[in-house]
């Protein structure tokens, strides 16, 4: 059983939320109150902190759409090439057009990615409403609450500001519903999303008393997360520079690395030292929804009771990010000829389960196994996987499965929520930013603000711990056995050339974060979106042609979300401006 204590005050906050919640449309005005709380109810201590859990409690989009959710599967992976929508062409055809970056403002899911983040802030604004009237809080216990209100509507913002660039501000002096419908939509509210990090950074603990909250640190990475955003790389290096130093979990432990990389992904071991901002997630609680339920439709298709969730065939991992894991020398190749003939992976696409198939001969970077579910490869502790057999459609969306963040057969029953329609509600937590994000993103600050050297020692980090033999996948048969020729190096010549550090660096991201939702919003701010994934689809498309032949990512476009149709006609057109292209 998995239940994380910030989870369990459920009574408190659905008591609370029926007076200081308010919706993003009007419906919710016809709806009579169940019962009401007094203020001073409210403005207690418990009153408070069921507001501040009531904001937590949206992070994972719950009541909105599986797209509304902080790993961005969608938005982040498929957009941003790393995989597939996978399943068939008729399967939750609304992600279709996302895929070929011909989305539309009347895409529901859209607009249900929108309103979770502004739910989400009204939750904040709320808390700190009533934070800032309490007269029962301790000076400590109100810094504390205002201070995660704010790193929480801080994430919100920097979510809207990913995703759709232009959004309107609201903070705790306007009421939703009293006066949002008079704020324009501007893209020039970084400032505010520092203010909110800043205020956490200065005010949180180091540490926290319960798995879950946020903390100085978390606070901290987010800040500088969007100094990098911004380009300003000297303040972020500043802080990526006491993180590295000094920053803790809540549960205390020093920043660093877990040791082996899929224990990063294993729910047996969350809340680990490499934990900087998670999504906690439990079972038992009577809620699917308080398990990874954005996740459930991601697991091979088809698996029976030989593999997991048996559900539903999709987030299928691209041809080209199986392609990146190559090496030569144990290196990746920076100059993307991993594409090219001769280096592609060879892959079982079109071939029977039936029918005999002998496996890429390699070199691979062992990050693969543990990324990419592929044809005689063990597929964790399920079985190994059988190819064509789980996969839905192999012409649509090709010849692999996800993997990260799928349970072990082990853990059936135990860390996972079987109570609803599929298997596949596993109970890891997702790690919005985790500490080698942290190292990645240091590095990129190092090389434009700092030392290539630095750079290269905070790559190297992360490459050492893939390095790891001990994690490595082995053979079902033969535990002795590695699964496939894996070869993996770390950068053993100084780094003098900043180009070549930036190309080293931001393959480092694609392998390392591959499958967590970061790729399309990092080709977006590196400004080399339109470059990479117009070749992205022209690989793909000769392989798929029936699903990518045609698209095309149009740059000042397709780099942002556009505006909700279903926003702007409640708003109105003078309120809220369409992104541009759309």
């Amino acid at each position: 059983m998995k239940n994380k204590s910030i989870l369990k005050k459920t009574g408190m906050v659905l008591a609370a939320m029926t007076v200081f919640t308010y919706s993003c449309k009007d419906s919710f005005l016809e709806i009579p109150a169940t019962a009401s709380l007094s203020e001073t109810q409210l403005t207690s201590k418990a009153g408070v902190e069921g507001a501040l859990i009531g904001a937590y409690s949206v992070l994972n989009a719950r009541g909105y759409s599986r797209l509304g959710a902080p790993n961005n599967w969608v938005y982040g992976s498929i957009m941003g090439g790393e995989a597939n929508k996978g399943t068939d062409p008729g399967d939750y055809t609304a992600i279709n057009p996302m895929q070929r970056y011909e989305v539309d403002p009347t895409n529901g899911d859209v607009n249900d990615t929108w309103r979770p983040k502004y739910e989400g802030i009204s939750r904040c604004n709320a808390t700190i409403r009533l934070a800032t009237a309490s007269t029962s809080l301790s000076d400590a216990d109100k810094k504390r609450i205002l201070g995660e209100a704010r790193m929480l509507r801080g994430h919100y913002y920097f979510e809207l500001k990913k995703l759709f660039n232009s959004v309107p501000y609201v903070d705790e002096t306007v009421d939703f519903g009293k006066g949002i419908e008079t704020i324009k939509n501007s893209p020039n509210f970084w400032d505010k999303i520092e203010a909110d990090f800043k205020f956490a950074m200065d005010n949180l603990p180091e540490t926290q008393s319960q798995a879950g909250r946020v903390n100085k640190w978390a606070a901290a990475s987010y800040l500088a997360k969007a100094n990098l955003y911004q380009g300003k790389f000297a303040q972020a290096k500043t802080l990526f520079d006491q993180i590295i130093a000094n920053g803790r979990t809540t549960n205390g432990k020093k920043y660093a690395l877990v040791s082996s990389f899929p224990e990063v992904f294993n729910a047996e071991n969350d809340n680990h030292e490499e934990s900087v901002f998670a999504l906690q997630s439990s079972m038992n609680t009577q809620n699917v929804n308080n398990s990874n339920w954005f996740d459930d439709l991601n697991y091979p298709y088809n698996t029976g009771l030989n593999g997991p969730g048996n559900c539903c065939g999709f987030f299928q991992p691209s041809f080209s990010l199986a392609n990146s894991y190559r090496t030569k020398d144990g290196l990746p190749l920076l100059d993307g000829s991993y594409n090219s003939p001769g280096n592609e992976l060879k892959n079982d696409y079109g071939v029977e389960s039936s029918a005999p198939f002998v496996e890429d001969a390699g070199p691979v970077d062992p990050r693969l196994d543990f990324t990419v579910g592929r044809r005689g490869i063990p597929y964790l502790d399920w079985t190994e996987h059988p190819g064509k057999d789980w996969i839905r459609s192999q012409p649509y969306a090709g010849p692999y499965s996800p993997k990260k963040f799928v349970y072990y057969k082990r853990q059936e029953n135990t860390l996972t929520d079987g109570s609803s329609w599929t298997r596949g509600y596993a109970t890891m937590n997702f790690n919005i930013i985790r500490f080698a994000d942290v190292l990645l993103m240091a590095a990129e600050a190092e090389i434009e603000a700092g030392s290539l050297e630095k750079a290269r020692e905070y790559t190297n980090m992360v490459r050492a711990r893939a390095a790891n033999k001990a994690s490595w996948v082995t053979e079902n048969s033969d535990k002795s056995k590695f699964a496939a020729n894996y070869n993996i190096a770390s950068y053993s010549a100084p780094w003098t050339d900043k180009a070549v550090a930036r190309s080293a660096v931001r393959m480092e991201r694609m392998l390392e974060l591959a499958q967590e939702g970061h790729r399309f919003f990092d080709l977006v701010r590196w400004g080399i979106a339109d470059t990479e994934l117009n070749k992205y689809l022209a690989y793909e498309s000769k392989l798929l042609v029936a699903k990518f032949g045609g698209a095309k990512f149009t740059k000042g476009k397709n780099e942002y979300l556009p505006i909700p149709q279903a926003q702007i006609d409640v708003q109105g057109k003078d309120i809220l401006t369409q992104n541009p292209g759309y």
